[in-house]
C-alpha cells in the first residue's frame, strides 16, 4: 500500500507544528497546502517541500488527497468540515468539532452517510505522557478509578499572543481553548460524562494586547474568563475542573485522579510527553511511572486516522468523541449561563489506551 495523501486548509502558525512531523511520517504524504492567502500557502509549501499550493476548491478537486486537515478558525471549522466531506475526503479538524452541537451532529451525520470519517484534536491524549497514565489506571495501580480535579489557570494569553481577540469572543475563552485537552483526557479515563454544574465569572469586560505591532489596543471580552464546573460520568465517577483565564497564580496542566487505591498525578494534557506520579495510600513516599511510548507531537492522530481507514477499525481520536466533548463544554458553558444542572445526554466508547509499541514514524502501510 502506498501512504495516504493529506492536504491542509490553513497555513497559520499552527500549520508548522503539524508539518514538522507529518513531512517526516512515512504512512502519510502532505501533497497540498491551501489557504485565503496565497502567499502564505506558498511559503509554507516552498518550506517543507510540497508539490502543491493554492486554493481550497484546489485541494479539494485533488484527487489523491484523502484525509484533509481543517486548520481554520473554530467558527468555521464544521462548515468547512462540510465542505470536506462533500468533496469525498476525510477531515481531522482542529478543536473544537463545532461551536454548537447541531453543527458537530451535521458533520458527523455528512460523514456518515458519505462513509468518511471525521477525527478531531486533540492528539495530545495519544502521547506518552497520557498513554502511560492510562495504561496504568487500566491496569489498576489508582484501584477503581473514582474522581479527578484539574485546573488550568492563568491570567490570560493577551499578554503574549500578538492577535488574543478571537481568544475572547465566542468560541474562545479558557473553556473552549483549553478545555478540550482536559475533559478529552477525563473522557479517556472514565468514559461518558452524564452531567454538568457550573459558575462562571468575568474578571474584565476589556483586554488590552500586550505584545507584538497591536499592542496597546483595547479589545471587548465577550465571554466568560472562568469557568468552575463539577462533572458526573455515567460511571459514577466525577471531576471538578477549573478553566480560568483570570488567575494571577498560574497553574497549567494540572490533572489528578483518585481511585480506591491511590492517587495518579499525570502529565500536562496540552503536552506529548512527561511522566505520572502514584501516591498509593499507606505509603510516604510516591513512585515514578515513567512515560514510555511515541513522543511525537501534533500530527500523531493523524497518522492513526490514515492507519484505521486502511485497517477498518476505529481511530483513537474520533469526531464522536470530539463531539462528546464539545456536548460537556457547551453543558458547562449552559449550566454557568442558568444556575441549573445540565444532563449530557450524548454517550460514547471509550477508547482503549494504545499499544506502547505506537510509533507514528513507522512505516506500517
Amino acid at each position: 500500500m502506498s501512504a495516504v495523501g493529506i492536504g491542509f486548509i490553513g497555513a497559520g502558525n499552527i500549520s508548522t507544528q503539524y508539518l514538522e512531523n507529518l513531512t517526516k511520517f512515512p504512512d502519510v504524504e502532505v501533497r497540498f497546502i491551501a489557504d485565503i492567502d496565497l502567499g502564505r500557502a506558498e511559503e509554507q509549501a516552498t518550506k517543507y517541500g510540497i508539490a502543491g499550493f493554492g486554493t481550497v476548491d484546489e485541494l479539494l478537486a485533488h484527487d489523491d488527497t484523502e484525509i484533509v486537515i481543517n486548520l481554520t478558525i473554530p467558527a468555521v471549522h464544521a462548515e468547512v468540515g462540510r465542505q470536506v466531506i462533500a468533496a469525498g475526503k476525510n477531515v481531522w479538524s482542529e478543536k473544537p468539532l463545532a461551536l454548537e452541537a447541531d453543527d458537530a451532529a451535521s458533520l458527523l451525520a455528512a460523514a456518515q452517510g458519505a462513509g468518511l470519517r471525521v477525527a478531531c484534536a486533540p492528539d495530545t491524549v495519544l502521547g506518552a505522557g497520557i498513554q502511560t497514565a492510562l495504561r496504568a489506571i487500566a491496569r489498576g495501580d489508582i484501584g477503581e478509578p473514582l474522581t479527578a480535579t484539574t485546573m488550568f489557570q492563568v491570567p490570560g494569553p493577551e499578554s503574549w499572543h500578538p492577535r488574543p481577540e478571537f481568544l475572547f469572543a465566542k468560541g474562545g475563552g479558557p473553556l473552549f481553548d483549553m478545555g478540550a485537552y482536559y475533559i478529552t483526557t477525563l473522557v479517556h479515563a472514565f468514559g461518558s460524562a452524564s452531567r454538568v454544574q457550573a459558575v462562571s465569572s468575568k474578571s474584565h469586560e476589556t483586554r488590552t494586547i500586550g505584545s507584538g505591532p497591536a499592542a496597546g489596543t483595547v479589545f471587548p471580552v465577550e465571554v466568560p474568563t472562568h469557568h468552575a464546573a463539577l462533572i458526573s460520568f455515567a460511571g459514577g465517577q466525577s471531576s471538578q475542573s477549573t478553566f480560568s483565564f483570570q488567575q494571577a497564580l498560574p497553574r497549567m496542566g494540572f490533572v489528578e485522579i483518585t481511585g480506591t487505591e491511590g492517587t495518579l498525578v499525570l502529565p500536562d494534557p496540552n503536552t506529548f510527553v512527561g511522566d505520572s506520579t502514584l501516591w498509593r495510600f499507606g505509603s510516604d513516599e510516591p513512585t515514578t511511572i515513567t512515560a514510555e511510548g511515541s513522543e511525537w507531537g501534533r500530527g500523531t492522530g493523524v497518522v492513526d486516522l490514515a492507519r484505521s481507514i486502511r485497517a477498518g477499525v476505529p481511530e483513537k481520536a474520533s469526531g464522536a468523541l470530539a463531539s462528546h466533548v464539545l456536548d460537556v463544554m457547551l453543558g458547562i458553558r449552559d449550566a454557568a449561563e442558568s444556575g441549573d444542572a445540565v444532563t449530557i445526554a450524548s454517550r460514547v466508547e471509550k477508547p482503549s489506551p494504545l499499544d506502547v509499541s505506537f510509533d507514528p514514524a513507522a512505516s506500517t502501510l
